[in-house]
C-alpha cells in the first residue's frame, strides 16, 4: 500500500474529483478526512470509504473561511493524530459567459475558494507540517490556468493564481520537507461541468469540449486520482513545484 498509515484531508472530496482521490488514497492506506460543504455527498463517501474496508470521517466546512479551515485541522488531528497530505481540490466556477455578464458576487466566489482557500489551508496546515517534519500540498488546479478558454475569464485567472502560489509555496517551504505540486485536469465529469458549458450540459456542447482534447475524452475522477496518489507517495519525495497536466493533450 503506497499510503499505509498517511493521513489525508481532501476537500471537495463529496463529489467529482475530490471523490474519486479519497476513495482511491483510502485504497492504498491513507485514513482520509473528506471534506465538503455538501453534507450528504461527504457523509456518502465517508460511509462507502468505510465500507469497502478504509477509514474516512466526513467534517463539513468551508474552504474559504479561516474558522473552518481551524475545524477541519482539529478534527483531523483529534481524529488520526497527526495530518501527512492536503489535497486542495475544493472549487467553484462562474458559468461560461461574457466577461462583463459576471458580477461581483461571482468574481468574490470564486477567488473565495479557488486561490484565498490557499491562504488558509497554509496557515493552518503548514505550521503542523513543520512540528512533524515535512508533508505534502497538492493543488487540484485547472488547464484553464494554462491554456484558457474564452467565457470563463475570471475562473481562469483563479487557476492560474492557485499554480503560481503553490509553485512559489513549493521553493519556500523546500527547506521544511513540505512538498507542493499541482495537477491541472481538463474539464471532465465534475458537478462544475454545466457551468464550464454555459449551463447546459448537452450532447453538443460535450463534442465542442471533447473535441478540444487530443485523446477525444473528458477527464475522469480516477485519472485525477491515479496523478494525486503518485504525487503524495514517498515515490515522488524529490518532487515539488511540478505541474502536471492531466489532459489527454489539451496543452500541448
Amino acid at each position: 500500500m503506497r499510503l499505509k498509515d498517511k493521513v489525508a484531508i481532501v476537500t471537495g472530496g463529496g463529489s467529482g474529483f475530490g471523490e474519486g482521490i479519497a476513495k482511491r488514497f483510502a485504497q492504498e492506506g491513507a485514513r482520509v478526512i473528506v471534506n465538503d460543504i455538501n453534507v450528504d455527498g461527504g457523509e456518502r463517501v465517508a460511509r462507502e470509504i468505510g465500507g469497502g474496508g478504509g477509514q474516512a470521517k466526513f467534517v463539513k466546512a468551508d474552504v474559504a473561511k479561516d474558522a473552518d479551515w481551524g475545524t477541519l485541522v482539529k478534527a483531523t488531528l483529534d481524529t488520526y493524530g497527526k495530518l501527512d497530505i492536503v489535497i486542495n481540490n475544493a472549487g467553484t466556477t462562474h458559468r461560461n459567459q461574457p466577461i462583463l455578464n459576471v458580477t461581483e458576487e461571482q468574481f468574490d466566489r470564486v477567488y473565495a475558494v479557488n486561490v484565498k482557500s490557499l491562504f488558509w489551508s497554509a496557515r493552518h496546515c503548514i505550521p503542523v507540517f513543520r512540528k512533524q517534519g515535512g508533508g505534502v500540498f497538492i493543488t487540484i488546479a485547472s488547464t484553464a490556468g494554462v491554456r484558457p478558454r474564452p467565457g470563463l475569464t475570471w475562473y481562469n485567472g483563479s487557476k492560474g493564481a492557485a499554480i503560481l502560489a503553490s509553485r512559489s509555496m513549493a521553493v519556500e517551504l523546500a527547506p521544511d520537507k513540505i512538498r507542493v505540486n499541482v495537477i491541472n485536469p481538463v474539464a471532465g465529469e465534475t458537478p462544475l461541468l454545466a457551468e464550464f458549458m454555459g449551463g447546459a450540459d448537452t450532447p453538443e456542447m460535450r463534442a465542442k469540449f471533447i473535441a478540444s482534447v487530443p485523446f477525444g475524452r473528458l477527464s475522469r475522477p480516477e485519472d485525477v486520482a491515479n496523478a494525486a496518489l503518485y504525487l503524495a507517495s514517498d515515490e515522488a519525495n524529490f518532487i515539488t513545484g511540478a505541474c502536471i497536466e492531466v489532459d489527454g493533450g489539451r496543452c500541448v
